[in-house]
């Protein structure tokens, strides 16, 4: 039983990530902006699964915020003295669409999109490594998305740059017991497309995958210690596709917005 640090876990895959971690007996820490929601999740999550549950509100765009969990993060166990336990397993799962386009949109959105999805994934990241490393043993598991290899905008931006960053992290980590994964799920059903208002009805139920079958591919791809997880036959044919069509092709295929 080891313990998970998930941001981003009141809602979508971020919020699937902590049932299933705590299903599988991990203890938790949880992390998102809406204390309210936080403190409604954690008290379920207690009392079905039975296991610890801590929680740390926190805005991710905002850098007092991301230095508290990069610090909970960087918690050893060996000279933490309120009982904290090591964060085994880290999830970096928060982010959102930014709903609009570039050019002609709020800057300020913009913004907080590359804090929440960039800069929060660096400084957590290097935050758990720095303890994990030292004690030997325990995985990264960031989530991007297949948008990564499409010219779909700055969310596909910040995607490749995570795609990009766990490859080259994973790289360096090899031979410390320490990993690093990122999954590139397709379209998924959860709150994503709706909190940024963006109209999905066109797109065909066979693109859809369910949270829960990204999730438990996740983390199965996780405890193999693969690098580049893609959930499903059809994105992994989708990802191929993507990769080997001229980007001019790519250019053309749609975007969020």
């Amino acid at each position: 039983m080891g313990t998970a640090l998930v941001t981003g876990a009141t809602a979508g895959l971020g919020l699937e990530f902590a049932w299933q971690l705590a299903t599988a007996r991990h203890h938790l820490v949880l992390v998102a902006r809406d204390a309210e929601r936080l403190d409604v999740v954690a008290q379920r999550i207690r009392v079905v699964a039975g296991v610890d549950v801590e929680v740390l509100p926190a805005d991710l765009s905002v850098r007092e915020d991301l230095d508290r969990v990069a610090e909970r993060l960087a918690v050893t166990g060996a000279e933490d003295g309120d009982g904290r336990r090591p964060v085994g397993l880290l999830v970096n799962n928060a982010g959102f669409a930014t709903g609009q386009r570039f050019v002609d949109g709020d800057l300020a959105v913009e913004e907080r999109a590359l804090d929440v999805m960039v800069r929060a994934v660096l400084v957590l990241s290097r935050a758990a490594v720095g303890q994990m490393t030292q004690r030997g043993r325990g995985a990264i598991l960031n989530v991007g998305s297949v948008a990564a290899l499409t010219a779909g905008g700055t969310y596909a931006a910040a995607k490749a740059w995570v795609r990009s960053f766990t490859e080259g992290l994973a790289v360096e980590l090899r031979g410390t017991g320490v990993t690093a994964t990122v999954v590139a799920p397709g379209f998924t059903h959860t709150e994503f497309h709706s909190r940024a208002d963006l109209d999905m009805s066109r797109m065909p139920e066979v693109a859809w995958l369910d949270a829960s079958d990204v999730v438990a591919e996740a983390l199965a791809d996780v405890r193999r210690g693969v690098v580049l997880s893609v959930p499903s036959a059809r994105y992994k044919a989708a990802s191929a596709l993507l990769r080997v069509l001229p980007r001019g092709a790519v250019r053309r295929v749609g975007k969020y917005r």
